[in-house]
């Protein structure tokens, strides 16, 4: 009874960890390149395949999960299913240990994990995964599954509603927002909850005493308090290079901090379109990616919405050929939405609409 309870459990968590990822590939895509950029593991030609590895490690993910769950091929899907939490487990830990991956979207946006937590998630499931493989490794005839055409009617009309859902977020925008930038979202109130609870951060100094050589660490606030480490003659010294600021508050966490529009002459925009009774603008994230047609239809488009601020935002200037032109950090763009370009209608700082430019021409 304990095995079979462990492993129903266990095929439920695959699948929807699977599942969450499953409604934004593009997102755990985005989550990929960040291992694959020099800061990681510094192997940039693996940055355009990190969608088509997405597809694959996911759809991996979720068929596993529904094998375990229906017991399907049990003994394999098992070792598998370890092969992954090892594989998993590597990234997480090397995440954590190096502070390089901070969240390494294992649940999507659904669920956020810091990189530790993920690694002890990872090391929680494969301990279970071995465990519940040694539970059935007491008798050949545990491993043994029926065939069943239910099972196989199940498995393809699992696969068929996941790969829809997939091909939509990949082509539009996923079905289920998990994001901050949901429709409906304000965000001037959003910001009024950042202000009001802000994160505070310390320095940390690394100091080395010149007589004795020994090492130490000394937050701002000590270091200021005690004379000894700064006063005139002082044997302690900062070591140049190794200081470090930390979270010592986590404040309100939103992305929408990272809501900063500066115009094409460098100036703050964000106040006047968070202010405006209604704003449309286009985002492109990747702006020589971008199809030119596309955006050359949705400024049309646009221009169709007399009074409102009219604004194109991208990470390169003049992008847009008929609107106003503006910047805004390309990560924080691809928190918004997924689509490059995209469109994102606010009222009053309401998000109104967001969807691909694609679907806005039709």
């Amino acid at each position: 009874m304990l095995k079979k309870i462990l492993r129903i459990l266990l095929g439920f968590l695959f699948i929807l960890s699977g599942f969450v990822k499953t409604v934004d590939l593009v997102g755990f895509s985005f989550k990929l390149e960040e291992y694959f950029e020099p800061p990681v593991f510094n192997i940039p030609f693996m940055i355009d395949l990190a969608l088509p590895l997405a597809i694959f490690v996911v759809g991996l993910e979720l068929l596993l999960g529904l094998m375990l769950l229906l017991k399907i091929k049990l003994k394999n899907t098992i070792l598998a299913l370890i092969a992954l939490c090892i594989f998993f487990g590597f990234l997480t830990f090397y995440s954590a240990f190096y502070n390089v991956v901070t969240d390494c979207g294992c649940f999507g946006d659904a669920i956020k994990f810091t990189p530790w937590q993920s690694f002890w998630k990872d090391m929680i499931l494969l301990f279970l995964l071995i465990f519940v493989y040694i539970l059935y490794s007491r008798s050949a005839e545990n491993f043994k599954s029926e065939k069943s055409l239910i099972k196989l009617f199940l498995v393809f009309i699992f696969v068929t509603i996941m790969t829809i859902i997939s091909y939509y977020g990949i082509f539009h925008e996923p079905l289920i927002d998990f994001r901050d930038y949901k429709i409906g979202t304000n965000l001037n109130e959003e910001n009024k909850k950042i202000l009001a609870d802000p994160s505070e951060y310390k320095t940390f100094y690394m100091m080395t005493n010149k007589k004795t050589k020994e090492e130490l660490v000394v937050n701002q606030d000590d270091y200021v308090n005690d004379e000894k480490y700064w006063k005139e003659g002082s044997d302690w010294e900062i070591v140049e290079g190794k200081n470090e600021s930390k979270l010592t508050k986590q404040g309100y966490k939103s992305e929408i901090g990272k809501f900063r529009i500066e115009d094409e002459n460098g100036m703050d925009a964000t106040e006047q379109i968070l202010k405006a009774p209604k704003a449309v603008l286009i985002f492109s994230y990747k702006p020589d990616e971008a199809d030119a047609e596309i955006i050359a239809k949705a400024e049309a488009k646009m221009k169709e919405n007399k009074g409102a601020i009219l604004m194109g935002i991208s990470t390169k200037p003049k992008t847009f050929k008929t609107i106003s032109n503006a910047k805004m950090d390309g990560t924080a763009m691809k928190t918004i939405a997924r689509s490059n370009p995209f469109i994102l209608i606010l009222k009053n700082g309401i998000i109104v609409q967001k969807l691909s430019a694609k679907d806005y021409i039709k």
